[in-house]
């Protein structure tokens, strides 16, 4: 039986109430999601949701303590092996040998899988041109910067030629530059096909990758969807935001059973809020801390939770 085969309405992962635990404390739970071929998909949440626990079990580096788990339509726990030859992982930390150079770095990386070596050092030249770093193939890791490092990663978990690439974090701690070259990587990856998986704490860059996501807070999903439904279902298309709100606007939105979130020092007004009711609000801010925006998810995550993505 050939297991590379797989309909392309199949989902390439199914996981079905994936639960972690650590002694008393549950860090993942109950949760179920499925990927489908071709997609990027999020797993959205701040630092602690359990995102990261989540994705060590997708990859067999942390067992599951319960539920269960599907990749190519064969069970994780029966054929982890097999199924390693076939997923790419880009982890969090810049597992990276710092003595080696860029190109012995992946190099080695590829005798995980046995590839022959004249194999290995085609695909080295080609992902090193494909992230920009044909031109420091010979320079040790530690002359690198953060940015690079990171494409470096990406690259050496492309060694195998996946069918499924799980990212855990990919631009944490990057420059704006840098993220915005992981992403155009990470786009054109998307349009070859592949299949991706990713974690993130940035809503940008979950709106911009993702076809679909979920959302996580305290181990478990609060929402799922397409990243522009989840907005415009729970918080619509404007926000209105009111720097350090004096009590006459607090009356104000209440009197008018207005969408709202109060943060203290700063009001969240939700909705499609046109021009006139923008106008009216602004009128009764003494300051010029008023201002009309779209919707992200961001707000989202703050609506479900009363607490903002980067606490």
């Amino acid at each position: 039986m050939d297991t590379r085969k797989v309909s392309p309405l199949s989902p390439i992962l199914e996981a079905s109430q994936l639960r972690k635990r650590f002694g008393s404390f549950t860090a993942v739970d109950d949760i179920s999601f499925t990927v489908l071929p071709g997609e990027c998909f999020g797993i959205l949440g701040p630092n602690g949701a359990g995102k990261t626990t989540a994705i060590r079990m997708l990859y067999g580096f942390s067992p599951m303590t319960g539920g269960t788990l599907r990749i190519f339509g064969l069970d994780v726990r029966e054929n982890l092996r097999s199924l390693k030859a076939r997923i790419g992982v880009c982890q969090q930390e810049n597992n990276l040998d710092p003595d080696l150079t860029v190109f012995q770095n992946m190099e080695i990386f590829a005798g995980y899988f046995n590839l022959p070596r004249p194999l290995a050092r085609e695909r080295a030249e080609k992902l090193l041109a494909f992230i920009a770093l044909k031109n420091r193939r010979d320079d040790k890791v530690i002359e690198l910067s953060g940015g690079m490092m990171r494409r470096l990663v990406l690259a050496r978990a492309l060694m195998n030629d996946p069918d499924l690439l799980i990212l855990d974090e990919p631009t944490t701690g990057l420059d704006p530059q840098s993220r915005h070259s992981v992403w155009q990587r990470l786009e054109e990856l998307k349009k070859g096909g592949l299949t991706i998986l990713l974690t993130t704490h940035y809503m940008d860059e979950a709106s911009r990758l993702c076809d679909r996501l979920i959302i996580m807070d305290k181990g478990r999903i609060l929402v799922e969807g397409i990243p522009v439904d989840l907005i415009r279902t729970h918080v619509g298309h404007d926000v209105i935001e009111v720097a350090e709100p004096e009590p006459a606007l607090l009356d104000f939105v209440k009197k008018k059973g207005l969408n709202f979130e109060n943060l203290g020092h700063r009001l969240l007004i939700y909705g499609d809020n046109r021009d006139a009711l923008f106008h009216e609000i602004s009128s009764l801010c003494s300051h010029d801390g008023c201002i009309l925006r779209m919707a992200t998810l961001e707000d989202v995550f703050l609506k479900l939770t009363g607490r903002e993505l980067r606490e």
